[in-house]
């Protein structure tokens, strides 16, 4: 099994939206037996929360269910636990860097490197409006796509 984990700073906006993205695709194209899915935050401010009402209304608004996520922390154990480690700005990347053991062969990257998006990264809507939050899942639903053709190619599946 190919799995993902996607990491913001309190796994409450960015990354439970990310994982419930790209877990709705997967589902979609029949995978969920060969993709696995995870999202966590660099801090522990949320632990043990759902996801932020507002991603979770946008969601909707797109057929995805993400309100039976539940937020938590990275720890070094993911190194090993996950083939692809995605954050959703540089700030998110540089502290996987500095997280990531040096035994870690996988991918760690940001997940808009997946995207034609110009932008490199996926701002944090949290003191936003709903609006951001939709900005959000515009930057995310492409980038799912891009992510989940390359695990297909790579992977073979």
């Amino acid at each position: 099994m190919v799995r993902v984990l996607f990491v913001c700073l309190g796994n409450i906006c960015r990354s439970p939206s990310a994982e419930a993205v790209f877990r709705d695709l997967v589902a979609r194209e029949g995978l969920e037996g060969q993709i696995g899915t995870d999202s966590a935050g660099t801090g522990a401010w949320h632990i043990g929360n759902p996801p932020d009402p507002r991603a979770q209304q946008v969601a909707g608004r797109y057929g995805i269910a993400m309100a039976d996520l539940r937020a938590r922390q990275v720890t070094t154990r993911d190194f090993a636990d996950f083939d692809y480690i995605l954050g959703m700005d540089n700030s998110n990347l540089a502290n996987l860097h500095r997280l990531r053991p040096e035994s870690h062969a996988g991918h760690v990257s940001l997940m808009l490197d997946f995207s034609d998006a110009a932008d490199g990264e996926i701002p944090d809507p949290y003191y936003g409006d709903l609006s951001d939050y939709e900005a959000v899942f515009e930057l995310l639903l492409p980038a799912a796509r891009g992510l989940l053709d390359h695990i297909r190619s790579t992977h073979n599946l």
